[in-house]
């Protein structure tokens, strides 16, 4: 299973306005594969034609005098498509970089980045079930799952990728279960343990006098809280 955590920097929050869009500044890509890295990873400055908007470069800190000798997005797609080519790419808010990689693929004449890649995770949308009503930034992430982003003074597309690697793995941990040596079988491509359970006889353990009377005792107490309503009084 080849997995690609991909993050984005741009010039400003909208690819899509009809005058001056903002344009993509800096792409990351960081492979996975069965589920450890492979140190294979893909990383690009972009010049984006035009200047950063004020929170943006805030953010990313890339100026335009750094960006001028960079290469626009049309030198570098075929190179970024052959990586990315049938694989799960993985996102933080996958929304907002699909929106950039969409209009610069158009720009250079190519199809929306999709009908490149196998399927989109969007790990938003996983924290925000995982985690309702909390923050799922991914510095937020990061905390709540123990991932070191100390590095991270100014968001990089490649830093943000790995951060976003070492979440994910956090986030769907549990899934470690389910892995088994080839040739077992599967479903929908994840590996599925099947135990007999036949053999087993599970032991039946009574309760001891001591129990027993402490039990009844717990009994009492909630039947005088309820003033003498419980159903098993009823009954008796």
């Amino acid at each position: 299973m080849r997995q690609i955590f991909l993050d984005t920097e741009t010039t400003g929050f909208n690819a899509n306005q009809e005058q001056n869009p903002d344009r993509m500044v800096e792409i990351g890509c960081v492979e996975l594969v069965n589920r450890k890295l492979t140190g294979k990873n893909l990383h690009f400055y972009l010049n984006p034609e035009r200047d950063s908007d004020e929170g943006a470069l805030r953010v990313h800190g890339l100026t335009t005098a750094f960006l001028s000798d960079k290469p626009k997005f049309s030198a570098i797609v075929k190179e970024l498509l052959n990586f990315v080519a049938g694989a799960e790419i993985i996102i933080h808010n996958a929304p907002f970089d699909i929106s950039f990689l969409d209009a610069e693929l158009a720009r250079a004449g190519h199809p929306p980045f999709k009908r490149h890649i196998g399927s989109v995770t969007d790990t938003l949308v996983m924290a925000k079930e995982m985690f309702p009503g909390k923050r799922n930034s991914l510095d937020a992430l990061c905390d709540r799952l123990e991932v070191d982003n100390s590095g991270r003074t100014l968001h990089g597309a490649l830093l943000d990728a790995e951060l976003l690697a070492d979440v994910y793995i956090n986030m769907t941990r549990g899934q470690d279960a389910l892995l088994m040596e080839a040739g077992s079988p599967s479903e929908g491509g994840i590996k599925i343990v099947q135990i007999d359970l036949s053999s087993f006889e599970l032991p039946v353990v009574a309760a001891n006098v001591l129990e027993l009377a402490a039990h009844d005792d717990v009994l009492v107490q909630i039947d005088k809280s309820s003033g003498g309503k419980t159903l098993w009084r009823k009954q008796a």
